[in-house]
């Protein structure tokens, strides 16, 4: 199995999507070989995009090393991506939504084209042979029925963004109040880790 492990939390070793992740990935590894490729986009992000990037096949290129190592980082990503039979992604949440780190990398794989295209009855996904598992770690609460719910776009953005390019097999591993104390935090990892084990 080829597996690629994506992690985008800024907080290092205190960071409980991070540890989720880990766990994911060694659970994975004890049930079958797995070929891992991994990424820290906190330590090592992936530029946003910018006009040039999309219009990369401009003469500009060949006489902009910067450009030029801007679109081989994006092909990279992609390719790593198109690759992978299983994804899995450590997820903070600041303020509502995922981290920037985390959303730049999402817009080097969501390409017209590779990972979607248009028809005349609208979008089609092309990368729906994957699983993509979410380690999600939030310091509040924003479950379903919650007062929070309704500004929750962690999980739900990346339930929609991997829906639009096909994929529907996608596990979310959640440990959410971790912000609220040191025994809401412990709860709720135990809970996540009792999912994982289920994998």
């Amino acid at each position: 199995m080829k597996l690629l492990h994506i992690d985008s939390s800024i907080l290092g070793d205190n960071s409980v999507s991070r540890a989720l992740s880990a766990d994911v990935v060694a659970h994975l590894e004890n049930k079958a070989e797995t070929e891992i490729t991994y990424h820290d986009l906190a330590a090592r992000p992936i530029p946003h995009l910018t006009g040039r990037y999309l219009a990369g096949k401009s003469p500009d290129v060949q006489h902009d090393p910067a450009l030029q190592e801007d679109l081989h980082l994006g092909g990279k990503a992609l390719e790593e991506f198109l690759a992978a039979d299983t994804v899995v992604i450590g997820v903070a949440m600041y303020n509502f939504t995922i981290p920037s780190q985390l959303k730049a990398w999402i817009d080097r794989i969501v390409v017209a084209g590779k990972t979607f295209h248009y028809t005349e009855n609208g979008p089609v996904g092309l990368a729906g042979d994957k699983h993509v598992i979410l380690a999600l770690a939030r310091g509040g609460i924003y479950s379903p029925g919650t007062p929070g719910a309704a500004i929750e776009h962690q999980e739900s953005y990346l339930r929609a963004i991997f829906g639009f390019i096909g994929i529907t097999r996608i596990t979310s591993i959640l440990a959410e109040g971790v912000a609220l104390g040191a025994e809401a935090r412990e709860k709720s990892v135990a809970v996540a880790r009792e999912a994982i084990a289920k994998l």
